[in-house]
């Protein structure tokens, strides 16, 4: 079994790499989005929940995504959370995910956690300059999640930027591959190859 780490800042191209390995190796491959376990919000106010820090590692339920990790690894199945970006909550309902050889975890912050860091056979960073990034993200933000443009510059510049720095970048240099851009995803996929060989 071969589990991959997809890491990188918001908007550097995790989520489009992701799907060229998960096209490449379609019936062999499962895929987990750290996006999925954002903490359930719920008990807060509307104003409560959009003025938290969903950069900061403690907004991931990462014991509930290490133990599904591990599930998956261990061959059982899971039941992934699904969370409501508009209202900054769990849905009532959950996504099926059963195991295969390939097991590929997304998402910004996953190599922070060294738990979870110590579980990847691959760990892929995508290191592209942050004004691509800031503006892809504006774009996504706007068009996925019908959010303002003020809002996302000042969510970028109070949380997301200065978390990157804090919390992101130096993962990179724990890092098999760094990437400076998502096209580059032959190596990745090369890689894959000669590991399941």
């Amino acid at each position: 079994m071969l589990i991959i780490g997809i890491a990188g800042g918001s908007g550097s191209g995790k989520t489009f790499l992701t799907k060229k390995i998960f096209r490449s190796f379609k019936t062999r491959c499962v895929v987990i989005h750290q996006d999925s376990y954002y903490k359930d919000l719920s008990h807060l106010s509307m104003k409560e929940r959009i003025s938290n820090n969903f950069d900061h590692p403690n907004s991931i339920d990462i014991r509930l995504l290490i133990k599904d990790v591990k599930t998956l690894i261990n061959g059982e199945s899971i039941l992934q959370p699904i969370y409501d970006f508009s209202n900054h909550t769990r849905k009532q309902k959950y996504l099926t995910i059963t195991p295969n050889p390939i097991i590929i975890v997304e998402g910004v912050l996953i190599f922070h956690f060294k738990e979870l860091a110590n579980l990847f056979s691959l760990k892929i960073f995508l290191d592209v300059d942050s004004d691509i990034r800031f503006i892809r993200r504006l774009k996504r933000d706007v068009k996925e999640r019908k959010r303002q443009v003020k809002d996302i510059c000042k969510q970028y510049l109070n949380s997301v930027k200065p978390m990157h720095e804090l919390f992101v970048e130096k993962t990179k240099y724990n890092s098999d591959i760094v990437l400076k851009n998502q096209y580059d995803y032959n190596l990745v996929l090369d890689t894959i190859k000669n590991n399941l060989i």
